[in-house]
């Protein structure tokens, strides 16, 4: 049997990073490229000063499971994107109606739990673009 070596392939790189980076990275990079607001409505959190707080080191942990899941998920599609497009158009991306996602955006996908529809639609526009 013949390990698969998959370090290489950049879609692998960016979900170990995902998984890896600490909530000050996640929450920084998420609020530079998409804003505060974005970020907040993405994580389901009311406040995008808690954003702030992440992004900070003011608040080092997440006790909502699925609000970490939805944030690191967000990163790791951003992280995605932004091998192959500038920050703008990985915002656009996000807010963006998605036929993929029945026209709906994937930052309202993602605030919806629905990941796994979101990051085969990051995917798919990756590899179309």
């Amino acid at each position: 049997m013949t390990a698969i070596n998959t370090a290489s392939d950049p879609i692998t790189q960016v979900h170990r990073q995902a998984v890896a980076a600490p909530l000050t990275e996640v929450a920084g990079l998420l609020q530079e490229v998409l804003s505060r607001r974005l970020t907040a409505f993405i994580a389901g959190v009311k406040d995008g000063k808690t954003v702030s707080r992440w992004a900070n080191g003011e608040v080092t942990e997440i006790r909502e499971h699925e609000t970490e899941q939805r944030l690191r998920t967000a990163y790791e599609i951003a992280q995605l994107l932004l091998l192959h497009d500038s920050p703008q158009t990985v915002k656009a991306w996000f807010i963006g109606l998605n036929p993929q996602l029945d026209d709906r955006s994937p930052a309202e996908v993602i605030r919806e739990g629905q990941l796994r529809e979101a990051l085969a639609a990051a995917r798919a526009f990756v590899v179309g673009g």
